[in-house]
């Protein structure tokens, strides 16, 4: 994470990177409609859940790529982008946890996570900081987490696909869980040193 302040570039709020933002948030609810419907009584939606996900992924590429290509960096999309990955996390962990396909020890890891960031987002305000951007070290780990639970998800049935999905699946959730606090361990500590300077200045 960055706590300096990406350069807004442009005030419109219809441009079509946050329209992009706002189609993954839409798809919010849905995805995690699809994967809880069968603990509902209704029938197995992975693959319709899956395709969610591969847009969300695609548009989440592409609206930051756009934005920065055609000048339409905005103080909204800034807002949209990181709540949209984080509530498709969210959501996943709540579906996956709630199917039984990740353990919750996993999910309380992952969470602990978000608790930790929302604290500094707090003390960061109280100094009169922006809310961090999400730097190269955060995107990876969301990429890696993004491409974990597809698979974790294809891995709740039978044969040698589901076999290999859970393989690949748990290397990235790995991978990515370990990234995920590298950069909020990160982060820790660049609050720290913004907070020690404030105190040194007064």
């Amino acid at each position: 994470m960055e706590v300096q302040e990406t350069r807004v570039q442009t005030d419109r709020v219809l441009t079509i990177p946050n329209i992009l933002s706002m189609a993954r948030l839409v798809g919010v609810p849905v995805f995690l409609w699809l994967i809880l419907w069968p603990e509902f009584g209704g029938p197995k939606s992975d693959g319709w859940a899956l395709l969610i996900l591969a847009l969300s992924g695609i548009s989440d590429y592409l609206d930051g790529k756009l934005a920065r290509r055609w000048n339409q960096i905005s103080s909204l999309g800034r807002l949209l982008d990181p709540a949209a990955d984080r509530l498709y996390i969210l959501s996943t962990l709540v579906g996956l946890t709630w199917r039984e396909i990740l353990p919750l020890w996993l999910t309380a890891v992952l969470l602990a996570r978000e608790f930790v960031l929302l604290v500094m987002v707090g003390i960061l305000r109280r100094h009169g900081y922006p809310p961090p951007q999400v730097n190269f070290l955060g995107k990876a780990a969301t990429f890696n987490l993004m491409y974990a639970f597809p698979l974790l998800l294809l891995s709740d049935g039978t044969g040698w696909i589901s076999s290999l999905a859970a393989i690949f699946g748990w290397a990235f959730a790995g991978w990515g869980t370990t990234l995920y606090w590298w950069a909020g361990v990160l982060y820790v500590v660049q609050v720290r040193r913004l907070v020690r300077a404030d105190a040194t200045a007064d």
